[in-house]
């Protein structure tokens, strides 16, 4: 499905989404990415929720955001607090959803100016 087909200028929009895969402004991805509100989309390298530790969460800090948007997967999954506590202990909202919700949500986020990063989990297929 097409998120929103206007590129702003100067901040990075999730152009689409479909099971598997996300585009940001152009660039296809088909693993998890993290997309900051401005400057180049970059890989996440987790696999599976199972996976995600403190370290992941912790790759936002340098991003400085107000607010985090994670997308869990194709389904909304939450994980243990402990997991995103550094991004909680420096005052930075984290909110869980579904990747397809968090795909929106960046947007809406993002195009009011906000400094918003979101954390895309992107399951491999089986």
């Amino acid at each position: 499905m097409k998120f929103q087909p206007d590129r702003l200028e100067g901040v990075n929009v999730i152009s689409r989404h479909v099971a598997g895969r996300v585009w940001v402004n152009a660039t296809e991805w088909t693993r998890s990415v993290i997309v900051p509100w401005r400057g180049e989309a970059f890989d996440w390298p987790v696999h599976r929720l199972e996976d995600l530790r403190e370290n992941h969460f912790e790759q936002l800090l340098a991003l400085q955001p107000e607010l985090v948007v994670f997308g869990s997967g194709a389904r909304l999954r939450f994980v243990a607090p402990a997991l995103h506590r550094a991004l909680i202990e420096r005052r930075i909202g984290v909110e869980t959803m579904d990747t397809a919700a968090a795909c929106r949500t960046y947007n809406v986020l993002a195009s009011e100016g906000r400094t918003v990063a979101a954390a895309l989990l992107i399951e491999a297929q089986a």
